[in-house]
């Protein structure tokens, strides 16, 4: 990305001046894997399973860095195969030492933008209901976008092999009416 591209984006998202918006790269990988374990909200998947995503979808997912390059946020997805206009967003995360300063819904943002280019028109996640943040995020989402929001659980607590885990509550977005992040945003 140029400088006068890393302006750009700025601007369109209200990107603080010390972060930029980049794909991720395979080297992120261990980076992104810490930042999921210390959010102690994610189901932490291996470190494995995070190089193959910066190498496998790198092109549907984002990663906020610092001034010194590092990864210090970011958001794996993927497009559905049966829904190819659904972005799935899998994972968020942002850096203990960058909450607070809404990048989360930037990085959002940010994304579904990128991806809008190519055919996307709405978003599937799911959160468990003790998750307000994510709630939050993509509640606000919707709203900023003029975008209607179903939720519905999709796999119920018991289901999951490994014991007491809440339910993983679907949230559909779309179809997006404004891929561009509106004024009134806080």
């Amino acid at each position: 990305m140029t400088a006068a591209q890393a302006d750009l984006v700025r601007s369109e998202l209200d990107l603080p001046e010390d972060l930029t918006l980049d794909t991720p790269r395979v080297e992120d990988g261990a980076a992104i894997w810490r930042i999921a374990r210390d959010s102690k909200a994610l189901d932490l998947n291996s470190s494995y399973s995070y190089l193959l995503w910066c190498r496998d979808f790198a092109a549907t997912s984002v990663v906020a860095r610092d001034a010194d390059g590092g990864p210090v946020g970011f958001i794996t997805g993927y497009v559905r195969p049966e829904r190819p206009e659904t972005l799935v967003v899998w994972q968020v995360a942002v850096d203990h030492a960058q909450r607070g300063r809404g990048l989360a819904a930037t990085l959002l943002d940010g994304l579904v933008k990128r991806v809008a280019a190519t055919g996307v028109r709405g978003i599937e996640t799911t959160i468990t209901p003790d998750n307000t943040a994510s709630n939050r995020l993509f509640t606000s989402f919707a709203e900023r976008h003029q975008a209607p929001l179903e939720r519905e659980v999709l796999f119920h607590g018991g289901l999951f092999p490994d014991g007491a885990h809440e339910p993983e509550v679907l949230y559909r977005i779309g179809p997006l009416g404004s891929l561009g992040p509106s004024a009134d945003r806080t």
